[in-house]
């Protein structure tokens, strides 16, 4: 059971993420042509080694099953925003990489979702109150992967590739 105050607390959160995803991916499919699903595949590997990852790997870290990874993967393929190709450190697994259409749309579209999500929310957030929700928010995710069915992923990603000016 829930307490009163968790069962608050989880529908705000819930109420904050379904909106914040509907509205980034329409954003993101207005002014790029992309779906949100679409930008974390390609935030993922852009920030991967030499924009690659195994497809077990970067459906661990964008938190998806490895048959809606394929799929989506075959759709954005035909869109010449990845490709897929034997891995390089296991011949019998497919690693998912960026190509440089992939990058270039990422690094368009990545100006104005970044706009999107400091217009909804961040500035109706004190800054002084940053520090602590992210304290939180990295608790709820350390106690998510410890508790949950995927793996852990290699590393946390702290930038947005996107916004990078070096390749």
């Amino acid at each position: 059971m829930l307490t009163d105050e968790q069962q608050e607390t989880w529908f705000a959160y819930m109420r904050v993420m379904l909106r914040l995803n509907y509205e980034m991916n329409r954003q993101l499919q207005t002014d790029s042509g992309l779906s949100l699903a679409d930008y974390d595949v390609l935030n993922a590997l852009a920030d991967s080694r030499a924009h690659r990852l195994r497809l077990t790997d970067l459906a661990t870290r964008i938190a998806w099953e490895r048959s809606r990874l394929s799929h989506h993967l075959k759709r954005m393929s035909g869109r010449g925003l990845v490709e897929r190709t034997p891995s390089e450190s296991d011949r019998r697994a497919t690693d998912a990489v960026l190509t440089d259409a992939g990058l270039a749309a990422l690094r368009a579209a990545t100006p104005g979702h970044a706009a999107l999500v400091r217009r909804m929310f961040f500035d109706g957030l004190d800054p002084a109150a940053l520090p602590a929700l992210r304290t939180a928010l990295e608790a709820v995710h350390e106690q998510v992967l410890a508790s949950g069915t995927l793996p852990r992923p290699p590393r946390h990603q702290h930038r947005l590739p996107g916004l990078q000016t070096d390749g």
